[in-house]
This record gives structure tokens, sequence and C-alpha cells, in this order.
């Protein structure tokens, strides 16, 4: 499986959720989305999905970014209303455990950016289990501890709310859906970016070619 799948993957596995957020009266200016108290911001996805991108050297969307984030800050609450804390000791493994490969992760290292987001979904990931009654990602029980952790934050879920900006789309299910239903979709900067590219090389190609010497 590829890094960049790996990642996607997170939601199904180590690191998801299934849960249908509660709605509210809309995100604040700027955000990208509220979960809770917490507020992430349009330029903190933009920001990471770039970074991401870079280290994994193929796309990550906004909306796979902004989807990592939320479901980090789910997990980041119910944990704290539980007592439930995850050490640098524990999510250092877990990192290289999502990314698959110390190449891959030397190249999240490199960027604080990424190297922050890898850490959250980690962090999330061990959560989720601990969550779930189990130790870390060396439980011998991992799956079983998984599966317990996703139901105990889809259950305590319900209580917190989760509001989406419509330029991303919905959170459903532990993902974020857009209109086309597609996760592929690019960004809009990412989409500005490359309709401009498109239209300066059209222009290019329209301009009249040289006539032939002689």
């Amino acid at each position: 499986m590829s890094t960049s799948r790996r990642l996607q993957a997170v939601g199904a596995g180590l690191a998801s959720v299934l849960l249908l957020g509660g709605c509210a009266a809309g995100t604040h200016p700027g955000a990208a989305a509220v979960v809770g108290d917490t507020e992430i911001s349009v330029g903190d996805v933009d920001k990471t999905s770039t970074a991401v991108s870079n280290a994994l050297g193929q796309p990550f969307t906004a909306s796979l970014t902004l989807g990592e984030l939320v479901n980090s800050a789910l997990v980041e609450q119910i944990a704290a209303q539980r007592s439930i804390t995850v050490s640098d000791a524990e999510v250092t493994p877990a990192m290289k455990a999502v990314v698959g490969d110390q190449a891959t992760y030397d190249k999240f290292a490199k960027d604080p950016v990424a190297h922050d987001f890898l850490r959250q979904v980690a962090t999330a990931a061990v959560g989720t289990i601990k969550l779930g009654g189990g130790t870390g990602i060396t439980d011998p029980n991992v799956q079983q501890a998984q599966q317990a952790g996703q139901t105990a934050v889809k259950d305590a879920s319900k209580n917190i709310t989760v509001d989406i900006a419509p330029r991303f789309g919905k959170w459903a299910d532990g993902t974020i859906s857009q209109a086309s239903g597609s996760l592929s979709e690019e960004s809009a900067q990412a989409k500005a970016k490359r309709e401009a590219d498109e239209k300066a090389q059209q222009q290019q190609q329209q301009q009249p070619q040289p006539e032939p010497q002689g």
C-alpha cells in the first residue's frame, strides 16, 4: 500500500471514528471546521495539505487533511474527558507505523508542518486504541481495542459539535464528502492555480508562430 493510501486509510484504521457530528450555527469566518472548542483554520488546512503532499510526493487533498485534523481534535477531546493521555514515547513509533517506512518518515520530519500533522494522526491512533481499553499500537489485541475505541468515540462524539465550512463539503461517517462524492477533489486554491496555468499555456499555444526563413 502506498504511503498516501496508508495515510488516507487511517480514517478506516487505527485513527478512525465513525460518527455524525452535531450541527450548530456553522463555522466562524476563516474557519475550515469547528470541533467542540477547537477551531481549525482554512490557512492551516491549505498549508498542511501542501506540506503533506510534498512529503509524500503525491497529492494529499485539503479534504483528507481536514478530515484527519477533525478526527484528531475529536479523539483528543474525548481522551481528555476520560483522563487518557498519550506520551511522546508512544507517539513516535506510531508515527513511523502510519507512514510505513523510514525514508518517508524522514521526509515528514524535515518539514515542521508535515511532521506536526503526522504527530496528530499518530496521537489520535494511539488515543483511539486506549479509549478501547488497549495499551497502544503494540497491544496484542490491538484490533479489538481499536474497534472498541471507535465505538467509544462514536458514542462520546454525540455531545461534541462538528461544523465543516461548505467549501470543504460535509462531515459524515468519519469522512468529509464533497458534492461530487470524491475525496480526490482539489482545493479551491489548487484549482485556481491549475486553471491559471492552463490558460497561460493556451495563450502561449495560440500565439502566431514565426514564418520559416528562406
